[in-house]
């Protein structure tokens, strides 16, 4: 498949640091500047523990109440459903569903994690809070090869990442592979690019990307089996889009 034009490189760059500022990474902090972590893994169990299948078929998207189900796009054929452990958790589980009929079939359910202080229904840019809501999923990239996903895939050095996390770990590695998450971005664009239609205040640079082992700044991490599987599943005919939150918050 073509990918679409993007940006130079040296905008890409720019763009790629400013985004670890906003929702992922975290390549400019240093341990004086990292806010104490608020949050600890629970009971210390690794993210993979808990990635026990849960496959099954229901007439509705589980978990996720009226409003939440009228925000879904009735064309929308793939519905990526993260679900925060809390409202201040940075745990949370992500199911891909895929419509199967009058129904909707359920993938195995993934650990993952989300931003260091849960979630928002007003993210704003630093506020380490993932936002919550329905998003649809357009552009994906990373800093290795495409591993065959459907999405338009931008292959770029700008998603080099280093240094460490909120609790220390290494977060290089983190964006070799990156599935935007279209919060205040434009679409069909390198998930780099800098345009924030809702302006600055309000954050940007959500993505899917590979786990490193602790919170995020925003974004929803997944282990690097599992976000190959996810970019060979999605899409774009199929109008992937992802719903996320905590659970009480879906459940509105």
């Amino acid at each position: 498949m073509p990918t679409r034009p993007i940006r130079p490189l040296a905008l890409l760059v720019t763009a790629a640091l400013l985004g670890a500022l906003s929702g992922c990474g975290g390549s400019g902090d240093t341990a004086a500047e990292r806010p104490a972590p608020t949050h600890t893994l629970a009971g210390g169990r690794a993210p993979e523990a808990s990635a026990a299948a849960g496959t099954g078929t229901s007439r509705q998207l589980p978990g996720l109440g009226p409003r939440t189900r009228a925000r879904v796009p009735d064309d929308a054929r793939q519905v990526v459903v993260v679900t925060g452990e809390g409202r201040t958790s940075p745990h949370s589980t992500a199911v891909l569903h895929e419509r199967a009929g009058d129904g909707w079939r359920a993938g195995e359910r993934w650990p993952a994690h989300n931003a260091l202080r849960g979630w928002t229904d007003d993210h704003r840019l630093g506020d380490l809070r993932s936002p919550i809501g329905v998003f649809t999923l357009s552009d994906a990239g990373g800093l290795l090869p495409d591993p065959g996903t459907e999405l338009p895939y931008h292959r770029s050095g700008g998603f080099t990442i280093g240094g460490t996390g909120f609790e220390g770990e290494p977060l290089a590695g983190s964006f070799d592979y990156v599935v935007a998450i279209d919060y205040n971005r434009e679409t069909g664009v390198s998930p780099l690019d800098w345009t924030r239609p809702l302006g600055d205040a309000k954050g940007g640079g959500i993505w899917f990307h590979v786990d490193h082992d602790g919170p995020t700044k925003g974004c929803v991490t997944l282990s690097e089996p599992h976000m190959k599987a996810l970019l060979r599943a999605l899409d774009p005919a199929s109008n992937p889009v992802v719903v996320m939150g905590d659970a009480a918050s879906l459940a509105r």
